[in-house]
């Protein structure tokens, strides 16, 4: 799979210059072995919130979940990252309806990474939302957590060279996606979120309301005008119209079928 150029975080014009034998990210391999996890399941690894409460990632369960992973020494990409995926989740949550989907982000540069710095990083970029969570793994779980989400990354002398993915979880537990880039499209992450939670909760919509609300789902577009979603009505049409002409043909079948049982009684008599 192809990714942009931005997929990767180099280091910034002006930084201090790693020396020529400092490791450096293979990105082929890099978006290999990320691509590769997708489909399975991630461990139920122990990390701490903000608060230095314990967290378990298997507690994230029932609902899709999105997955960044950052360093609050970043003073470049990672806020611009940070801020992109704040405003796609901000279109997803217009589109999909408040609490859909959880989102977390995990400072994987242990120790500097503690539940306070990743505190004062929240705080800085304005991310307060109940449903966005900022993780602290230890440092002996960074690699098999990195590992299970297909993360790579290099430190070297101006800090880290690392693929820069939002990993799109389904409600089980599984890499369903991964997205890449500095900044993209609110879609990119609306879309397989919205086919997560249609393909899960549709039959489980067991009142009107919960229908409706699968059909807006289902019919919001992305207006790349805009940036934002909307019902498209045409798709609203098309949908009951299909539904229309499939309660006609079942009825159609069944009254064929009490029909002929009917005549089938009057032969015998």
């Amino acid at each position: 799979m192809a990714a942009p150029a931005a997929a990767f975080e180099r280091a910034a014009p002006g930084a201090a210059v790693a020396p020529a034998f400092a490791p450096a990210l293979d990105q082929t391999a890099a978006l290999r072995g990320s691509q590769a996890v997708v489909g399975r399941a991630i461990g139920d690894h122990t990390l701490q919130d903000r608060e230095g409460r314990a967290v378990r990632l298997s507690s994230y369960r029932g609902k899709p979940l999105l997955v960044s992973f950052i360093y609050t020494g970043c003073f470049q990409v990672c806020p611009t990252t940070t801020r992109a995926l704040r405003k796609a989740v901000s279109v997803a949550r217009d589109a999909l309806g408040d609490g859909r989907f959880n989102v977390i982000s995990i400072g994987f540069n242990q120790p500097a990474d503690s539940p306070q710095a990743l505190k004062s990083f929240a705080a800085q970029y304005g991310i307060n939302s109940p449903n966005w969570e900022f993780l602290s793994p230890p440092a002996a779980i960074v690699p098999d957590l990195a590992r299970d989400f297909g993360f790579e990354f290099v430190a070297t002398a101006a800090g880290f060279d690392h693929l820069l993915q939002v990993s799109v979880v389904d409600a089980e537990g599984r890499i369903y996606r991964q997205i890449y880039g500095e900044d993209y499209s609110a879609d990119y992450l609306t879309e397989p979120l919205k086919q997560l939670i249609t393909g899960t909760s549709v039959a489980d919509a067991a009142s009107l309301s919960a229908i409706l609300d699968q059909v807006r789902i289902l019919c919001s577009v992305y207006d790349p005008r805009t940036g934002k979603y909307r019902v498209s009505y045409g798709l609203v049409l098309e949908i009951a119209g299909g539904a229309t002409f499939l309660v006609w043909i079942i009825w159609f079948f069944l009254s064929e079928w009490l029909t002929r049982r009917r005549a089938a009684k009057c032969a015998r008599a």
